[in-house]
């Protein structure tokens, strides 16, 4: 399934998902450095999908706060 999702990197909610009307908000508390966000929203996205980090990939927005992701169940 794809789906797109609002990141907010170096959040002190995070990690954290909320399902709001406009989508998906992922909280995470890395800062956007180097793809540590990046690689935190996979790790939350799993978390969150119960399934393996491995099945969770950003297809598009690698540099941006709005991510098209892809999570294979």
């Amino acid at each position: 399934m794809q789906l797109m999702v609002r990141v907010k990197p170096g959040s002190r909610r995070g990690p954290l998902v909320e399902d709001t009307p406009d989508g998906l908000v992922v909280h995470v508390r890395e800062r956007a450095v180097d793809g540590a966000a990046n690689e935190g929203v996979i790790r939350v996205l799993a978390d969150h999908f119960t399934v393996a980090p491995r099945r969770v990939r950003i297809l598009r927005g690698h540099a941006a706060r709005i991510k098209r992701v892809e999570v294979e169940e």
